[in-house]
């Protein structure tokens, strides 16, 4: 059968300012820009790899701009569903000084939440799930059947936990989701400040060994621009990031993501493979996921450059 990408999760029309001026106004949505990055790579490099992105937008011309962008670079919409008579989310995006974002989001709450299409899953595909939207009370009878559907398949499953302090609130509700979330999965990425905020620790050797190795065998903590700390049985690894002038971080843990299911397809590695990662195979999965993650820092963009494909 054949093998494919799937991406699961919110699609928005991200507007970016930058000293309260506006910079770009680009699609966007933490698997989405995953996905689209995955487009310009494996869309180019490997056609034969369908690239499908799992999503929802409004019947208005911000959806039209969004579906348009997703053809333009090898994402299918085929599992995108347009909710008729409404509009789609746009988040406005406050760079700072560090070139970091802050977040601010307007949705149509007229829609229903809930009204994301189905998807069959073959052994081997690769699947991309995470941040707010893969614990959210209000989607969890979908979440939750969509990944048990991919991880009874045998997909392999990468799960970003992406989980921020303005969730904090909502915690006590929405741990037993990310727990499932994790035991669902054959990789999980944390940032230092996700595990912080769900766990109380940002020592990742700790938030594995009490709380994701229970669950899930691999694990990765990413430090910002700091180095990378991976986790399986038996292995516990650091890999220095390289250091780059940031434009923008605004998608840069998603493409991160990005180059790691990239080097897991280039790599041919399925559920067994996965299962026993040594460090050789971190090492190079890291390496690959940095140059997606360091190029789009270097732009004002959410995804890697159109010609990336050609430095990999």
């Amino acid at each position: 059968m054949e093998k494919k990408i799937v991406g699961i999760g919110e699609t928005v029309l991200d507007i970016v300012f930058r000293n309260g001026k506006p910079q770009a106004a680009v699609p966007g949505g933490s698997t989405f820009n995953a996905m689209v990055s995955l487009g310009r790579t494996v869309g180019v490099m490997h056609p034969e790899v369908p690239i499908v992105m799992v999503t929802q937008t409004g019947d208005d011309m911000v959806g039209e701009m969004v579906t348009s962008f997703m053809r333009e670079n090898n994402v299918s919409t085929e599992a995108v569903n347009c909710l008729p008579g409404t509009q789609t989310t746009v988040s406005v995006a406050m760079l700072d000084e560090r070139n970091d974002a802050r977040y601010e989001f307007f949705r149509d709450r007229s829609g229903s939440s809930g009204s994301f299409a189905e998807m069959e899953f073959n052994e081997g595909d690769l699947v991309i799930f995470g941040s707010y939207f893969a614990v959210n009370p209000a989607l969890r009878d979908y979440t939750r059947k969509i990944m048990k559907a991919a991880h009874e398949a045998g997909a392999v499953i990468y799960y970003d936990i992406n989980y921020r302090k303005n969730h904090l609130a909502d915690l006590p509700v929405t741990l037993a989701n990310i727990e499932e979330n994790c035991a669902m999965s054959d990789f999980v990425r944390g940032s230092s400040d996700d595990i912080a905020c769900i766990y109380g620790s940002d020592d990742a050797a700790l938030v594995y060994r009490e709380h994701i190795a229970p669950l899930c065998r691999n694990f990765i903590c990413t430090h910002g621009a700091g180095p990378v700390e991976v986790f399986s049985p038996g292995v516990h690894a650091e890999f220095k990031t390289a250091k780059v002038k940031t434009v923008s971080t605004i998608g840069a843990g998603d493409n991160f993501n990005a180059g790691f299911v990239y080097g897991l397809l280039t790599a041919g590695m399925g559920r067994s493979q996965a299962g026993a990662m040594a460090r050789e195979d971190w090492a190079g999965l890291v390496k690959t996921a940095g140059k997606f993650s360091s190029c789009v820092c270097r732009s004002i963009y959410n995804y890697v450059d159109k010609d990336f494909y050609k430095k990999i």
